[in-house]
């Protein structure tokens, strides 16, 4: 069972230091005052945001920055790279597309698995 995820919900990547609020942009069916997010909400700067501090050693700006500190990782400032949208879905769709859940991941590039830790205000259970 999972909850739908609405605007608000708050996000954490694997690689990340800090979590990140989701951003449900366009008109969308409201679920308890909220509009609710599908798997295709998964744009970089739009719906994802920075998580802070990156530390993957995939990303080449924390690779550098750790070669410059011989050896000692170094995090650099988070630039999600995000190419595929979140899965899995739900069997309700919104605006013709899944709706997605509180189950549901998405990756960067750079290695990071994102994750919904709270799925937002007007969040409630589907039974799917």
């Amino acid at each position: 069972m999972g909850k739908f995820v609405t605007m608000g919900a708050m996000l954490q990547c694997s690689f990340g230091m800090a979590p990140s609020p989701l951003t449900v942009v366009g008109m969308r069916p409201m679920n308890q005052n909220m509009p609710m997010a599908n798997i295709m909400d998964f744009a970089p700067m739009v719906n994802i945001k920075p998580f802070g501090m990156c530390q993957s050693m995939s990303n080449p700006q924390v690779a550098a920055a750790t070669a410059a500190a011989m050896g000692v990782l170094t995090p650099m400032p988070c630039i999600p790279v995000i190419s595929a949208p979140w899965n899995p879905g739900a069997q309700v769709k919104v605006c013709q597309m899944p709706a997605l859940l509180d189950n549901g991941k998405c990756m960067c590039a750079w290695g990071g698995q994102i994750s919904v830790t709270f799925p937002g205000q007007g969040s409630q259970a589907t039974g799917k």
